[in-house]
């Protein structure tokens, strides 16, 4: 089975040549309520960041993969897995779509993808997710992939001057 690509979309390690624009996605400030972004990054930060991607999720806990079009070999956006519990076969999963790309079912195939990998190869029982509430199209796409909300977080996410309320979605590997 092969894993982390279909016919439209690869899911590929970072690149070097991927700082321009992951210094364009981590820099918009208009996706820093959904993370844990406080700040700009600079482009020394993300290039120590490329160089020490390459370390494998058992090491770093994390692994950032870069989404691409096939055709072209055009980046739309990034998958993580992160908080990656081998002991506990579990890891948190958060996704980014391009502007210019969404509304594409781009982010419905890379999580299905991310799923493949996570379960068929990594051998993962869970993959969960934190979802504001008022992040809707989020909301739909996680339910679109399976995932059910099975925690109901109260005040978790500030933004603004406002404490926004996050679902707990998980997808459980049964088989």
């Amino acid at each position: 089975m092969a894993f982390l690509e279909n016919n439209r979309l690869r899911l590929r390690a970072l690149e070097p040549e991927d700082l321009d624009v992951l210094y364009k996605w981590e820099n918009d400030t208009e996706l820093w309520r959904y993370g844990s972004t406080l700040a700009p990054y600079s482009r020394f930060t993300l290039k120590e960041y490329l160089a020490d991607s390459r370390l494998d999720i058992y090491t770093s806990r994390q692994l950032r993969l870069m989404l691409t079009l096939k055709s072209g070999n055009i980046p739309v956006g990034t998958i993580d897995l992160y908080d990656f519990d081998p002991m506990n076969r579990k890891a948190a999963v958060g996704i980014l779509i391009d502007k210019d790309y969404r509304q594409q079912g781009l982010a419905s195939e890379a999580l299905n993808l991310m799923e493949e990998y996570a379960f068929g190869f990594l051998m993962l029982k869970q993959l969960y997710a934190y979802v504001p509430e008022r992040n809707v199209v989020s909301v739909r796409l996680f339910e679109h992939c399976r995932y059910k909300r099975t925690g109901h977080l109260i005040a978790w996410i500030k933004n603004n001057d406002v404490y926004e309320d996050t679902f707990f979605m998980q997808l459980i590997n049964n088989k």
